[in-house]
C-alpha cells in the first residue's frame, strides 16, 4: 500500500474547510493529522475522529502539507511558519495569490504581511499545471477568478480577443461564498427572495487577480468589467462572459476551440452547442461546466460555473496538493 502523505487543516471549521475536511478525510493517499479552529476549539470536527485545535496548537511537525482555509492577512503569518518547518503550503485565501507586496496592498487596502513570500505558483491546474508540479507553496485562487479565468482561457491562450476591448463579467455566487461568519447582508430574511450586486465595475478585490492572470496569457486585452451578485442559494457560482473577438477569428469557430483546449481536461466540461450551464451541472462537485453562445461573428457570450466551496476553493485546493506530490490530478475528486 502507498504510504499515505500527513496533512493538517487551518480554518477548518469554515465553509470551504469543512469541504476540505470532507474530501481529505476520503482521500485515499491523504491521512488528516489535525484540524483547526478558534471558535470551536474542542468540539468533534464532523466526519473524523479528530477535535478542532485551537491554531497555535498545530503539530506542524507531525504533517508533510498543510490546507489555510483562513481570512486574508491571517493566513500569511501561518505559510510562513509552515513553509521555514519545511512544510509544504496550500493557501486558500487571498494572501498569496497577488504577485506583488504593491498588488496586495492596492486590493487589500493593507501592507502585505510577508512580502517575502511572494511571488508563488498560482493554483489554477488547467492554466499553470507545470508550476503547481512539486511546488513548495501554491495559491489556490478565488471562486470568482477560477469561474472566469477558466471561461476565458482558450480565447486568451490562443489571443482570439480585440486589442484593449472590454471584458465584462456578469458573476452570481451562493451565500457561502460569503464565508460563515454571520453578516448584515448575508442573513435568512435579507437574501431569501432577492438579488443583490456589489462592490460593481471595478471595485471588487478579484479584478486585481483576474487581470494579473489575464495579462500573463494575454496582454492585449482590455480592462475587465466585473459586478458580482449575492444569488440566494447555498452554493454554486455563474459566470455570464461577454467579449468581443477580433477580426481574425469568428465567433462561430469557439465551440471547436475550447473542445480543444480541454479536450483532455478531467475536470472541465464544455457543454454541447445549445446546451446552457447551470449550477446544477456543477453542485457539490469538483468539475467546471462551460457553455458557448455566439451573438454575432464578434461577440461571444461564455457563461462558466463551478461550485464556489469545491471547484472554486477546496477541491480546486486538493488538485493543486495532488500535483505538489506527484500523485494522479483527479485522485480522490471524482
Amino acid at each position: 500500500m502507498d504510504e499515505r502523505i500527513r496533512v493538517g487543516v487551518y480554518g477548518a471549521s469554515g465553509y470551504a474547510g469543512q469541504d476540505l475536511v470532507e474530501i481529505l478525510s476520503r482521500h485515499p493517499r491523504a491521512e488528516l493529522v489535525f484540524v483547526t479552529s478558534s471558535s470551536a476549539a474542542g468540539e468533534p470536527a464532523p466526519g473524523t475522529t479528530l477535535r478542532y485545535i485551537p491554531p497555535a496548537a498545530a503539530p506542524l511537525d507531525q504533517v508533510e502539507a498543510v490546507f489555510l482555509a483562513l481570512p486574508h492577512l491571517a493566513s500569511a503569518p501561518v505559510a510562513a511558519t509552515a513553509l521555514q518547518a519545511g512544510v509544504r503550503v496550500i493557501d486558500l485565501s487571498a494572501d498569496l495569490r497577488l504577485d506583488t507586496p504593491e498588488a496586495f496592498a492596492r486590493w487589500y487596502n493593507h501592507a502585505h504581511p510577508h512580502p517575502e513570500l511572494l511571488p508563488v505558483p498560482y493554483g489554477l491546474p488547467e492554466i499553470n499545471r507545470a508550476r503547481i508540479a512539486g511546488a513548495r507553496v501554491v495559491a489556490a485562487p478565488g471562486c470568482y477568478p477560477t469561474t472566469t479565468l477558466l471561461g476565458l482561457y482558450p480565447l486568451l491562450k490562443r489571443h482570439w480577443l480585440a486589442e484593449g476591448a472590454p471584458v465584462i463579467v456578469d458573476a452570481k455566487s451562493g451565500v457561502s461564498g460569503a464565508g460563515r461568519e454571520p453578516k448584515p447582508h448575508t442573513h435568512f430574511v435579507e437574501v431569501f427572495g432577492n438579488l443583490s450586486p456589489y462592490s460593481p465595475g471595478r471595485s471588487h478585490r478579484h479584478v486585481g487577480e483576474i487581470e494579473q492572470e489575464m495579462g500573463k496569457l494575454n496582454g492585449r486585452v482590455g480592462p475587465l468589467i466585473f459586478t458580482p451578485h449575492l444569488l440566494p442559494v447555498d452554493r454554486g457560482l455563474m459566470a455570464s462572459i461577454y467579449v468581443t473577438l477580433d477580426d481574425a477569428h469568428d465567433s462561430a469557430g469557439a465551440q471547436s476551440l475550447y473542445e480543444e483546449v480541454y479536450g483532455g481536461e478531467p475536470l472541465v466540461q464544455v457543454l454541447p452547442p445549445g446546451q446552457q450551464a447551470t449550477l446544477r451541472h456543477v453542485v457539490r462537485t469538483n468539475r467546471a461546466a462551460i457553455s458557448l453562445t455566439p451573438v454575432t461573428p464578434r461577440h461571444l457570450h461564455i457563461t462558466s460555473v463551478t461550485d464556489n466551496l469545491r471547484k472554486g476553493a477546496s477541491g480546486q485546493a486538493v488538485q493543486c496538493f495532488n500535483l505538489m506530490f506527484g500523485l494522479p490530478e483527479t485522485l480522490g475528486l471524482l
